[in-house]
């Protein structure tokens, strides 16, 4: 299982609403762990970069998946008034009480994610955000979220990251959106030195999605505002008929050809 942590912050009631496994949801089999590494900063807490990151963590996992058992007032597009993130009893990993950030510094956490992960809207002189993709939440509507792909012209490039320990389960099953709403695709590879939206860095799988059958063949495909490629699929998953080829990561070695 996932490492997991515990945002609470003296009140028991949040502490089960804030333990997440985030593994799953993207489209792997069951059992995947969270195998991403999160650098640590030196004195946990003291450094105003570690400060603003745990924010931004704590962000994510609130708008994708806690805000419906905190009782956040959001909207199906996936927008929350920050000043109602603000006023929550919970902690960041810095130890820092959510009530002590400012919408500043809800901003910085925004400005800096180099994977995009959210929206911020003024609308009627209040701060709005969203998480733009990942969501467990039933709140969300995904016509309310996402941008409908009409074409396959318009994503020339759709892979979803994986590891060769689920490539049996999905090459039985497809590709499954475990808890999430999504199925997520890259709309591109994950290069050395670029940061790739819908993918994590340490992938050694990698599988294309035939897009033009997909779409033919009635599979709603959306694009979010930080370009990762979006599907519920068919009941929830994409079938094995959908995949184009299988790719090993970076050896481009091929591993499964669609016949």
């Amino acid at each position: 299982m996932a490492s997991r942590r515990n945002y609470s912050a003296g009140n028991p009631s949040f502490t089960t609403s804030a333990h997440f496994n985030t593994g799953g949801g993207r489209g792997v089999g069951l059992g995947m762990k969270d195998n991403r590494r999160r650098p640590e900063g030196g004195g946990r807490g003291s450094s105003g970069n570690d400060k603003i990151d745990d924010l931004g963590r704590l962000l994510t996992r609130i708008l994708r998946h806690m805000a419906s058992d905190l009782k956040l007032d959001m909207r199906s597009d996936g927008y929350v008034k920050v000043q109602d993130l603000l006023k929550l009893n919970l902690k960041t990993l810095s130890y820092i009480p959510l009530r002590s950030h400012t919408v500043d510094e809800v901003r910085e956490a925004v400005r800096r994610d180099n994977k995009q992960r959210f929206s911020i809207l003024e609308e009627n002189g209040e701060i709005l955000i969203r998480a733009n993709q990942g969501h467990s939440l039933q709140t969300v509507e995904t016509e309310s979220l996402l941008k409908p792909i009409l074409s396959h012209e318009e994503i020339p490039v759709c892979v979803h990251g994986t590891y060769r320990k689920n490539l049996e389960s999905i090459l039985e099953g497809g590709l499954k959106r475990m808890d999430r709403l999504h199925v997520h695709f890259s709309s591109g590879l994950p290069t050395d030195g670029k940061v790739i939206s819908g993918m994590r860095w340490d992938v050694n799988v990698i599988i294309f999605l035939d897009v033009r059958k997909a779409l033919e063949e009635g599979m709603k495909l959306y694009i979010s505002d930080n370009k990762v490629i979006l599907t519920e699929g068919f009941d929830g998953a994409v079938p094995v008929k959908y995949i184009e080829k299988i790719e090993s990561w970076p050896e481009r070695e091929s591993l499964y050809l669609s016949r």
